[in-house]
This record gives structure tokens, sequence and C-alpha cells, in this order.
């Protein structure tokens, strides 16, 4: 009886060191080991001068970009008056962003646009890059309604200024509202059918302008009334209503 005993003793200690060398799932991990959701690979992304960056490892790139939009005259554009913001792709993460040169008038096409209201007191100019690299988008549109060289100075708002310069990268768009009447019935307003936008570089205008075709009908403008927001890659609530 006695030697039957100690055999079940010896076989219960065997079986526990059996199951202790197995190792339960009791909620503890090794600390030398990796957090259970860290994976090889991962993708960081980080936002550099006002637009999306992104590194990843493995030597890929990715980045982000916004969409969406409402529509004005056929173009894309934002309801100035009514307050609704109009979002645009600008910018998406590249390695050749932070190296970006500045736009030239050679790199975009420019649009125009009527804001969705009545009367017609905002254009929403459309700035698309054609140049196939990224470029920068430096401070606001200098535009000209007229002859450039006698045109008066459209001035810019303040508050529309954004962070950071709009980087575009190939194929994306930056806008700028800009009022052109007060909506008055006397207002002292010329017709136009056409207009000269030009560009910044880093510290100074550009060389050369854009020749932009007035919305169709034309564009009734009053110079002393007329203010231009910043090159931003999607007109704000607030910012841009001016």
């Amino acid at each position: 009886m006695r030697k039957n005993t100690v055999l079940a003793v010896t076989a219960a200690a065997v079986l526990s060191l059996g199951l202790t060398a197995c190792g339960g799932n009791d909620g503890t991990r090794d600390e030398g080991a990796a957090p259970s959701g860290a994976a090889n690979g991962a993708t960081t992304t980080a936002v550099t001068g006002g637009t999306a960056t992104g590194t990843a490892t493995g030597g890929s790139t990715t980045g982000g970009s916004t969409t969406g939009g409402a529509t004005a005259g056929g173009s894309t554009g934002a309801k100035t008056s009514g307050g609704t913001a109009a979002k645009a792709s600008a910018g998406s993460g590249s390695a050749s962003s932070a190296k970006a040169a500045a736009c030239t008038y050679k790199d975009v096409k420019i649009t125009a646009a009527k804001a969705d209201e009545t009367p017609t007191e905002h254009i929403v100019l459309t700035a698309t890059n054609t140049s196939g690299r990224a470029c920068r988008l430096y401070g606001y549109p200098l535009i000209a309604f007229g002859q450039i060289q006698t045109a008066k100075d459209i001035p810019a708002v303040a508050k529309s200024k954004p962070a950071a310069p709009v980087v575009l990268e190939p194929g994306a768009p930056a806008y700028a509202n800009v009022r052109v009447v007060l909506g008055g019935a006397h207002e002292d307003n010329k017709v136009v059918s056409s207009f000269n936008v030009n560009l910044f570089a880093a510290d100074a205008p550009a060389e050369g302008s854009v020749v932009v075709k007035a919305p169709a009908g034309g564009l009734a403008v009053n110079e002393s009334a007329a203010k231009t927001g910043y090159w931003t890659p999607e007109l704000r609530n607030g910012a841009d209503e001016f």
C-alpha cells in the first residue's frame, strides 16, 4: 500500500512540472518580447509645413490628402457667403515635398469660378500643378484686373494666411477666395473678360503671369473693394470669409 502511494505522489509531481514548462496563459508576457500590437514596417505620418509627409520603414513613402469640395460655376469652389468650406487635395506626402521649389507661372493652371451666391460678390481661383513635380505656392495671388502696369494692387486679407505655404504635388490644386464687388447697386464696377495673376517666389513677386479667363458672361469688378485670400489647400469657414 505504501509503495502505491509513493508512485501516485511521484506521478503528480511529474505532471505539475510538465504544465509549468508549457507556460500557461496567465496574462503576463516576457519583458524582452515585442508588444502584441507591433509589426515590422509600420507606417508613420508627420505634418511638415502644413502638408502631410509620410515615411515608412523599408524605404516606401505614404501620405494623405483631403478630398471633397463644393462646385461653383462648374469648377471646385466654395459657398463663401454661406460658410460652407470646400476641401481639396493638396500637398500629399512625398520625399520631394520638403525640397519643393516655388511654383512659377509655367507650373500651374489657374481658373476662376463664381461663388455660389446672388449677386456674385466673390470668385474662387483654383491653381492646379501641371508641372509633373512638387512645387511650393507662396503667399497669395497677385491679381491685376486690367493692364499689369496700371492696374490697382488687390490687397490680401491677413486672417486668410495659412500657417505655412502650400506644397502642391503634381495634379493637386490650391484655392484662393477673392472678393470682386460689394454687391451694391451703385458701385463703380467694370466688366472684364480676363485678368492677370502673378505668383510669389520665396521672398518677392516672381517673373511672369498667368492670363485667367473670367467666368462666362464676364466679371463685374470694383477694384476699390476687391481683396484676395491666400492660397490654401481648402477654403475655410471664417478665415476665407470676407
